[in-house]
């Protein structure tokens, strides 16, 4: 499966953006999707996860009540709603597709997109 991110910007803080991770070649609904990212200088860190079903979601603690994933599959899209933005969120976002959802191993990962968090 292909992934690209896009969504990205400029947006002051306290405002919202909404990421997208579009698929292609093979349907989103084959994988679990992880969304990470990764600010200068700085270790990637992964945000939180959807399994297949949307049943189950995971977020970390730092992003969690602000950041929302949700999947729409007949579209083959994934989503990233960030609300409240900070200017510590800023950083490139990517995309990631698994199909084992306690697995660290990745099939894809998008492109990234850049989202800068400032007045």
């Amino acid at each position: 499966v292909q992934l690209q991110a896009s969504g990205g910007g400029l947006v002051q803080p306290g405002g919202s953006l909404r990421l997208s991770c579009a698929a292609s070649g093979r349907t989103v609904r084959d994988y679990h999707m992880s969304w990470f990212r990764q600010a200068p200088g700085k270790e990637r860190e992964e945000l939180g996860r959807i399994s297949r079903s949307s049943a189950v979601t995971w977020y970390v603690d730092s992003v969690k009540g602000r950041f929302t994933i949700s999947r729409d599959n007949a579209k083959n899209t994934v989503y990233l709603q960030m609300n409240n933005l900070k200017p510590e969120d800023t950083a490139v976002y990517y995309c990631a597709a698994k199909t084992v959802l306690s697995s660290t191993q990745y099939q894809s990962w998008g492109q990234g997109t850049l989202v800068t968090v400032s007045s």
